[in-house]
C-alpha cells in the first residue's frame, strides 16, 4: 500500500509539472499593481513630444496673409491682368505730326506681338495684334489689325492688312498698310517685293518701307513721301539664323554707318514652337526725325509678317 501510495504521488507531481511548463507566463496586467512599478504617461498618437517654449505675441493679421500671385503655385491664368501703364504725354515739337510726340523723346522700342490662345490650339490665323513699348515697360502704343477672314485663312503671312496704331486715348495716329504680295519667283518682280505704306494722323502719308531685291538677304529702302530714299536697312539671312537672336540694322544711304539696329529676339524653344507672337527690339538716335522713326517702326511690323509670320507657319503645316 505504501508503494501504490508513493507512486500515484509521484504521478500527480509529474502532471502538476507539465501543466506548469504548458500554461503561458502570465500577462502583466492580471498580477497586483504593487509587482510593477507606475505607468509611464504615453504621447499622444501624432504628436512630437516636443513642449512648448513662452507664449509668443500674436502679430498683426496682415503680416501672414498668403498672396497666392507671388507663391508660384497658382497658374498665369489665375492671376489677374496687370494694370496698363501708358506713358505720359510729352509736349509736342514743331512740325510733329499729332501722336508721334512720344517718338521724340525716346530712342528704344519694345514690340511685343499678343499671343492669341484661339490661333495656338485651333491653328486658324487671327487677327494680329502688337503692343509698343518705351524701355521703362510704359505702352506707347497699341497695334491692331483689320482684315476678312478669306485673307487671313487663304493668303496667310502673305496677306495685305491694314494695321491702325492707338495712343491712349483710344484715337488712331498712325496706319500701315500693305497689298497682298506672292514669293512663287526668285527674279526682281514687282510682285513678289513687299512694300509698306506709312500714314500719320491718318490720311496724310510720311513714308514708305519698299522691299530691294536679293537672292538670300533681307534689304529695303525707306523713303519719305516723295518716295525719296533716305535710309536703309539689311540683316542677315533669317533662315541660317536659328535659336539665336536676329539683328537688322539701319544704315545711311552709301552704307558706311549704322544708325540703328532692330532686333528679333529669340523668346525660348516653348514659346517660339507653339506661337507665332514675336517680340522685337529697337533702338536708334534720340533726334532722328519722328517720321523716320514711325518708318522703322513700321518695318519692324513688316518684317514680322515677311519672314517670322510664315517661318511660324511652315513650322505648323510639318506637324
Amino acid at each position: 500500500m505504501e508503494i501504490e501510495t508513493t507512486e500515484q504521488e509521484a504521478t500527480e507531481m509529474q502532471s502538476k509539472e507539465t501543466e506548469a511548463v504548458s500554461q503561458p507566463p502570465p500577462y502583466p496586467g492580471t498580477e497586483p499593481a504593487t509587482h510593477y512599478p507606475p505607468p509611464v504617461s504615453q504621447v499622444p498618437y501624432g504628436s512630437t513630444g516636443y513642449v512648448s517654449g513662452p507664449t509668443v505675441p500674436a502679430q498683426p493679421t496682415s503680416a501672414f496673409l498668403y498672396h497666392p500671385a507671388t507663391s508660384g503655385l497658382v497658374p498665369l491664368q489665375s492671376q489677374p491682368a496687370a494694370p496698363v501703364v501708358w506713358m505720359p504725354a510729352p509736349p509736342v515739337p514743331p512740325k510733329c505730326p499729332p501722336g508721334l510726340e512720344y517718338l521724340a523723346q525716346i530712342d528704344q522700342l519694345v514690340v511685343e506681338q499678343q499671343m492669341d490662345l484661339t490661333e495656338v490650339l485651333s491653328r486658324f490665323e487671327t487677327l494680329n495684334r502688337y503692343e509698343i513699348r518705351n524701355s521703362l515697360g510704359q505702352r506707347i502704343y497699341f497695334a491692331q489689325e483689320e482684315n476678312d477672314e478669306y485673307s487671313l485663312q487663304c493668303h496667310g503671312s502673305l496677306r495685305g492688312f491694314v494695321i491702325k496704331l492707338f495712343d491712349s486715348t483710344n484715337q488712331p495716329v498712325m496706319q500701315l498698310s500693305r497689298e497682298c504680295r506672292c514669293d512663287i519667283c526668285c527674279c526682281p518682280c514687282i510682285c513678289c517685293l513687299q512694300e509698306l505704306e506709312v500714314q500719320a494722323p491718318l490720311g496724310t502719308v510720311i513714308g514708305y518701307v519698299k522691299q530691294k531685291w536679293h537672292p538670300c538677304l533681307p534689304k529695303f529702302d525707306l523713303q519719305n513721301e516723295t518716295r525719296e530714299c533716305l535710309l536703309k536697312m539689311k540683316g542677315p539671312c533669317v533662315l541660317c539664323q536659328c535659336y539665336q537672336d536676329v539683328h537688322f540694322e539701319v544704315k545711311t544711304l552709301d552704307e558706311t554707318a549704322t544708325i540703328g539696329v532692330m532686333t528679333k529676339q529669340w523668346t525660348g524653344m516653348a514659346r517660339e514652337a507653339v506661337a507665332s507672337a514675336s517680340l522685337f527690339g529697337i533702338q536708334f538716335p534720340l533726334d532722328l526725325d519722328v517720321k523716320m522713326k514711325a518708318l522703322v517702326l513700321g518695318a519692324c511690323i513688316l518684317l514680322d509678317f515677311i519672314f517670322f509670320e510664315r517661318r511660324q507657319q511652315q513650322r505648323q503645316q510639318r506637324r
